[in-house]
C-alpha cells in the first residue's frame, strides 16, 4: 500500500553478523539459491542472501532501515513519512521490461509493504509508488484500520482486487508471490494460485486508473499522469513503516 515514504541509498552491503559468518551460512543453507531447473529456465537471483548488492535506495537516497537479517532483505520499519530521508524503498540497479518475478515474503503484525515494477527514478517523484504499479503486501487480518478490497494482499493496488482463489498465510509464515509482466499482460500469483490477471494500457485499464467517481476505487492517480505507463523500469521493495522480510528473490527475463 502506498503511503508517505522516502527511499534510502545503500552505500555499503549489510551482512549477517549476529552469529558469525559460518553460522549464518549454515542457517541460510538452501535459501536464496537457484535449483537446476530454475537455472535452466533462465532465472537469476536478485538477492544473494548476504548483501544488498544489486539494490539501492530510490532516487539515490540512503537506506538505514534496510539490512540483511534471518536470510532475508529486512526493513525494520520507520515512523517518518515519505520525503523524510528516513524511510526508503529499495530498488534494483537494473531495469526490466518483460519478466517473471518470484519471491517469498513475511509480514509483521499489522505490516504493510509492496512490490512495484516499471518504477521510474526522477526527482519529480518522492517514492516508487508514484510511478509504478504495486503488488500489494499487507497483513489483511491484523492491520489496524479497515481495508478495502483494493488494499488487501495480492491486489494490484487501487486497481484490481484478488479473486476467491487467494489463500494468505498467517503473520509469521512465509508467503510466495509470483508476478508475471509480459507486454500488456500481467498476472499476480499467491501461494500457487493466480489471483489477479489483467491487461494494462487499454481502455478498461485507463478507466480504472482514472476512476474518481466510484466508491470502489480512490482518485489515487489523478496527480500522477505517468503512473503505470513505463514499459521498462526498476523493481522496488517498499518500506511502508513496518517490519517486512523478503527472500528467494528470483527473476526470469521474458522475450
Amino acid at each position: 500500500m502506498r503511503g508517505h515514504v522516502s527511499f534510502l541509498f545503500i552505500s555499503t552491503a549489510f551482512t549477517l553478523v549476529a552469529a558469525g559468518p559460518a553460522a549464518a551460512e549454515t542457517a541460510c543453507q538452501g535459501v536464496n539459491t537457484l535449483r537446476a531447473s530454475e537455472k535452466a529456465a533462465g532465472f537469476v537471483l536478485l538477492f544473494d542472501g548476504a548483501t544488498t548488492k544489486g539494490w539501492h535506495g530510490y532516487n539515490g537516497k540512503p537506506t538505514p532501515a534496510w539490512s540483511v537479517a534471518d536470510c532475508a532483505l529486512h526493513t525494520a520499519g520507520t515512523e517518518s513519512n515519505y520525503g523524510s530521508d528516513l524511510r526508503a524503498d529499495l530498488v534494483t540497479d537494473q531495469q526490466y521490461t518483460n519478466f517473471e518475478l518470484s519471491l517469498e515474503w513475511k509480514a509483521s503484525k499489522g505490516g504493510n509493504s509492496g512490490v512495484m515494477y516499471g518504477v521510474v527514478e526522477d526527482t519529480r517523484y518522492k517514492a516508487a509508488w508514484e510511478t509504478g504499479p504495486e503488488y500489494q503486501l499487507i497483513d489483511d487480518v491484523g492491520f489496524p484500520e479497515k481495508l478495502e478490497e483494493w488494499q488487501k494482499a495480492g491486489a494490484n493496488y487501487a486497481m484490481h482486487v484478488p479473486n476467491a482463489q487467494k489463500q494468505l498465510r498467517p503473520v509469521g509464515e512465509w508467503n510466495t508471490t509470483r508476478l508475471v509482466v509480459n507486454g500488456t499482460h500481467v498476472e499476480h500469483w499467491l501461494n500457487g494460485s493466480k489471483i489477479v490477471e489483467f491487461e494494462r494500457w487499454g481502455d478498461a485499464w485507463k478507466a480504472l486508473r482514472d476512476a474518481c467517481s466510484t466508491k470502489e476505487l480512490p482518485c489515487k492517480w489523478r496527480d500522477y499522469p505517468g503512473w503505470g505507463m513505463a514499459a521498462k523500469g526498476r523493481i522496488a521493495l517498499q518500506d511502508h513503516g513496518s517490519a517486512f522480510w523478503f527472500r528467494n528473490v528470483k527473476l526470469r527475463p521474458l522475450p
